[in-house]
């Protein structure tokens, strides 16, 4: 056991193949940047010794970026549109709802404004409350447009699509602006009229893929370890989510060298189109069958820190499992046994299929540099994947064991969770509930 230990805390392989993604430019859904990802992260899994290394292409609705602009007064201020905005502009008081939680949207009259959120949510809030939801309780409010304010500090407009499985473009446009211009609307402009305006091509569909590989004995039952390739087309996608992708390649040439310890198949997906609403893990988990796939271990987030946390989603042969792991590495690993619907594992968990959503340990509130021009490579470091694959490869290993057996739940078990942690709300008006009432 040592020996794969060492060789891995001494591979390149991992951040080498990082290094190819963040070069790579553009990797938006459907763009050809993604192909290229797609198609590298392919052959690196190859070049690993994963056998059966293909892409599987699906199509999406195609987004292409044009020109975006927000005026106030006589100052025109920066920013950039969400991806799957409509092509679209409008005119009207602004409104500024600080958190935009929903009590604040309850209690405002919205209709024909323009209303701006903060990106990040208060220490007393219950729960985190996405960027489509707030959107989408705009929308239900009767908005004309949505302006995104950053609460990172630094200039930094966020981008984040907007949406629905059904209606992929969403009804009003929506641009991202930085904190220090959305402090500066905040002051000078509310209640005034203000012009948001989105040029965009939303006019067709788009092609996407998802990459698969596997090692291990030809068993029906798998364990999947996923991330996805899609970036958005602002920034590299160092941390969101090239490091996922590089750890999946890290843990898969680990893997090679311990095949003969799997007992259950282990295949590799790296999704595409994740960023514009999970559409790849979504086409995957529709033709999949989820009775043969006994456990996710979804990468969307790791190596922004060195310590790992494992949203195991009440599953508690998962927690039991994460922590055998860090017990036996002496390593901590956080778990987390609450639902994290916002990642490429839900499209299964959401039906009672075990999954672990793995990302780092932060205590910032959202994705700090993620969705933003700064997710650079500067911003990691290769001691943290190489330790991260270390532990995570053990932790497949041990999913993979005869000896682990981890019972699926019923849809109704994860649909009443949903409703306990005050979650089922947020995705009624983002139109991803997928429950019969």
């Amino acid at each position: 056991m040592s020996n794969w230990i060492g060789e891995t805390f001494t591979s390149d392989v991992g951040w080498t193949h990082l290094e190819t993604l963040v070069d790579v430019g553009n990797r938006m859904a459907g763009s050809e940047g993604e192909r290229v990802a797609a198609e590298a992260t392919r052959d690196a899994l190859a070049d690993v010794g994963a056998r059966d290394a293909r892409l599987e292409t699906f199509e999406i609705q195609g987004w292409t970026r044009g020109e975006s602009s927000l005026s106030a007064g006589d100052e025109c201020l920066d920013c950039i549109a969400l991806p799957r905005s409509p092509s679209e502009s409008a005119t009207a008081p602004l409104v500024d709802l600080g958190y935009g939680l929903p009590e604040d949207f309850d209690e405002a009259d919205l209709e024909g404004r323009i209303v701006m959120v903060r990106s990040d949510v208060p220490s007393y809030a219950d729960r985190y409350v996405h960027r489509r939801e707030k959107y989408y309780h705009a929308v239900e409010g009767g908005a004309v447009a949505f302006v995104y304010r950053n609460h990172v500090e630094g200039c930094l407009p966020p981008t984040g699509s907007v949406g629905t499985d059904e209606d992929p473009i969403g009804a009003i446009p929506a641009v991202g602006v930085s904190s220090e211009v959305g402090a500066r609307l905040a002051r000078r402009f509310e209640g005034d009229d203000v012009e948001v305006a989105v040029e965009a091509d939303a006019s067709g569909p788009a092609e996407s893929q998802n990459v698969h590989a596997e090692l291990g004995p030809d068993t029906d039952e798998r364990v999947l370890v996923t991330s996805h390739v899609d970036a958005h087309d602002v920034a590299e996608g160092a941390l969101d989510n090239g490091a996922g992708t590089a750890t999946v390649v890290e843990i898969a040439n680990a893997l090679a060298s311990r095949e003969d310890e799997l007992d259950t198949r282990v295949e590799f997906v790296v999704y595409g189109a994740e960023e514009v609403g999970l559409v790849g893990s979504s086409h995957h988990a529709a033709v999949a069958d989820h009775d043969e796939i006994k456990a996710i271990v979804n990468n969307d987030g790791v190596v922004r820190d060195r310590t790992l946390s494992v949203h195991t989603h009440g599953f508690d042969d998962l927690e039991d499992a994460v922590e055998g792991v860090a017990d036996r590495y002496g390593h901590p690993i956080e778990t987390i046994p609450r639902l994290s619907p916002h990642s490429d594992h839900w499209p299964f968990v959401q039906w009672g299929v075990p999954g672990t959503h793995v990302m780092s340990t932060s205590d910032d509130v959202g994705r700090g540099w993620g969705h933003t021009a700064a997710d650079t490579l500067d911003k990691l470091e290769k001691r943290d994947l190489r330790e991260s694959a270390i532990l995570l490869t053990e932790l497949v290993v041990a999913l993979a064991g005869d000896d682990v057996e981890i019972d699926h739940k019923e849809p109704a078990e994860i649909a009443d969770a949903l409703e306990a942690e005050d979650l089922a709300r947020g995705m009624q008006i983002t139109g991803d509930w997928p429950y019969d009432e």
